[in-house]
């Protein structure tokens, strides 16, 4: 079977030569630096052949680390890259996918003047831009479900995948799946798909987390295995990498054969245009 992460992060040090931009948290208390060493590691001892590196928020809109992990391992990694949204301009996205390991954008709700691109018809641009380059992207939409819902009518050349199945922040168990009914509602968009990703992170149990297994079924029974994606948000979850695996792998007895393959890792590769290795 091909796993392939749908979600990671890789970052370094906050220092003064590459101060992070975001961080909202004293120095004494950020995350320690992980890099594409120390997630090689991980992925070779859980068996994952490929992830894909989310840039995470707290460093601003920096690719560098994430192209640079894909040039070095073009067949272990690929980017989502995060793209310039201070000033707009249709043509931002004209060479984005020139860059080895580049396959498409993530947009996130968080930061200041982030929701406007879910909700306001100037920030359009963005969408726009991406779909004419045929990028697709990757969102972390919570509380904006409707928004997306239209986003996706509105482009439907665009592909889109919501992060975390659009979980409550800080939520657990059912109240993670709060806003379940819109996440359903929008697997009518076949352009659309999700990322089961950072699921352990919204249970109250330990590991195999059975309060989520009814949630997932349901997603699974809307989406499909080629628009539902494994993935782990590995530095932030409170379980093993070969925990978070099984959990799909060997405690969801509904999910088996092709329809696993699928949503372990070839649907997603599929989605973002990453070609499958030989």
């Amino acid at each position: 079977m091909l796993i392939v992460d749908a979600q990671v992060h890789v970052w370094a040090a906050d220092t003064p030569e590459r101060p992070w931009p975001v961080s909202g948290r004293p120095r004494a208390h950020r995350p320690v630096p992980f890099s594409k060493d120390d997630l090689l590691r991980e992925m070779d001892a859980a068996d994952v052949a490929r992830a894909v590196i989310v840039p995470p928020s707290w460093e601003g809109d920096r690719n560098d680390l994430a192209l640079a992990a894909a040039l070095f391992h073009p067949d272990r990694f690929a980017v989502m890259g995060r793209p310039p949204l201070d000033r707009a301009d249709p043509r931002a996205l004209d060479h984005w996918r020139e860059r080895p390991g580049m396959l498409g954008i993530r947009v996130t709700s968080a930061g200041e003047g982030s929701r406007a691109f879910f909700t306001d018809p100037a920030a359009d641009w963005l969408w726009q831009a991406a779909e004419r380059n045929s990028l697709p992207a990757m969102l972390s939409p919570p509380g904006l479900l409707p928004e997306v819902d239209r986003l996706a009518e509105r482009h439907p050349g665009m592909r889109f995948v919501i992060d975390h199945l659009a979980l409550v922040r800080d939520g657990k168990d059912e109240a993670a799946f709060a806003d379940l009914t819109n996440l359903l509602a929008v697997a009518k968009r076949p352009n659309v798909a999700v990322k089961a990703s950072a699921l352990p992170r919204y249970s109250s149990e330990a590991y195999p987390y059975p309060r989520l297994h009814p949630y997932l079924r349901q997603v699974f029974d809307a989406f499909g295995p080629q628009r539902l994606f494994w993935g782990t948000d590995l530095t932030g979850i409170p379980c093993t990498y070969r925990q978070a695996i099984a959990l799909f792998t060997e405690e969801l007895p509904w999910l088996a054969g092709d329809d696993l393959d699928w949503v372990m890792g070839r649907a997603v590769c599929d989605w973002l245009g990453w070609p499958l290795p030989a």
